[in-house]
């Protein structure tokens, strides 16, 4: 029994030793969210265009950026073994952290490429990779834009609006699983939600992640 004890003290051990860091191949949600080893991870440090975004583009006009962001993530990790350094946990509980390709850091390359905001709400950490791709005018520094911290907080204002008791976040059941839609995802329009069916209304992420939804995949 004390030898069972002692095997099951060690592995208890070195599960919360490893539980700093979280290692495997990676699938991408979206610019700032990726799945490593199945598990969901929020970018520390930076925030990327949501997915329906669209930025403006020098000259005029305006560009794809949120689509362009979820494609520059995947080139960096999808379908690569990722190794991420967990820095806690966001508002909604999911994992934060600090994600690297063969000793590439790809929250520092978002932002250095323009393809995200350094977070400075939370962390500066990249601040000066935002500063580098600022002086070159990449990406979403080619224009003066809507930062995506903004975009949420728009489009979720005018979504509470005319949501049942100002809960603005869809939660639909479909043959992919139950999928959340916030005011800002490029879906949130045409779906539609029947509650006779077990779909229901959000107020928050964090609400909705604890009911067993999942947010929408990008790629």
């Amino acid at each position: 029994m004390r030898l069972v004890f002692c095997t099951l003290a060690l592995v208890a051990v070195a599960t919360i030793a490893r539980a700093d860091t979280l290692a495997g191949t990676a699938a991408v949600i979206d610019g700032d969210t990726i799945e490593v080893a199945g598990v969901s991870v929020r970018l520390y440090g930076i925030d990327a265009p949501e997915a329906g975004q669209k930025c403006a583009e020098a000259g005029s006009g305006t560009w794809e950026c949120g689509t362009a962001a979820t494609e520059a993530m995947a080139v960096l990790v999808e379908d690569e073994e990722v190794t991420c350094e967990i820095r806690g946990k966001d508002d909604f509980d999911r994992l934060l952290g600090v994600c690297k390709v063969d000793g590439v850091n790809v929250n520092e390359r978002m932002v250095s490429d323009g393809h995200a905001w350094a977070f400075v709400k939370y962390a500066s950490d990249y601040v000066p990779a935002e500063e580098k791709a600022r002086a070159a005018a990449l990406g979403v520094w080619q224009a003066p834009t809507m930062p995506p911290w903004e975009y949420r907080a728009q489009r979720w204002a005018v979504a509470e609006q005319e949501a049942p008791e100002g809960c603005p976040i869809k939660g639909n059941i479909s043959s992919n699983g139950r999928i959340y839609h916030p005011p800002w995802s490029p879906w949130y329009s045409r779906t539609k939600i029947d509650t006779g069916k077990g779909e229901r209304w959000f107020c928050s992420e964090g609400e909705a992640l604890e009911a067993g939804w999942r947010a929408p995949r990008w790629r």
